[in-house]
């Protein structure tokens, strides 16, 4: 793909601190961690996000990822990890390139610099609640 930054770090010709390497998918550090360890994971054939990434690219790239979690939690002594995809501009992405996320998270919070952008345990409206699931099950037949 023309002009993708990933393209470029996956056919070598733009830097990257490189963590994992397979048949189809590339993972390395993020320039921008959220955390320290923060990394990415990404399929080596161009999709542009969730939404048009092939199945098998998905597959590969989640477990991947799902490896990697369990890397950052054993070996970096992470409590715990939050994998992330943000699928369009107002949902955050900024490289569209699909990418997944891996950020270590601790219970320390001088090390953990992540806040949660919403109130979890905070209850929705039901009916609305009900409203969207009528609408998506409809879509989904």
């Amino acid at each position: 793909m023309t002009n993708c930054i990933f393209c470029a770090i996956v056919a070598g010709t733009a830097p990257s601190v490189r963590v994992s390497e397979t048949e189809a998918t590339y993972a390395f550090m993020d320039i921008a961690p959220g955390n320290d360890g923060h990394l990415l994971v990404i399929p080596k054939r161009h999709s542009t996000d969730l939404l048009d990434i092939d199945a098998q690219d998905l597959t590969a790239v989640t477990l991947e990822a799902q490896r990697i979690a369990r890397a950052v939690v054993g070996d970096l002594d992470a409590d715990g990890v939050n994998l992330l995809n943000c699928c369009g501009a107002d949902a955050w992405q900024t490289v569209f390139h699909f990418h997944l996320h891996v950020i270590p998270r601790y219970a320390d919070r001088d090390r953990d610099r992540l806040r949660l952008p919403w109130q979890p345990g905070v209850p929705g409206d039901r009916q609305v609640m009900t409203d969207f699931a009528d609408r998506l099950s409809v879509a989904l037949g």
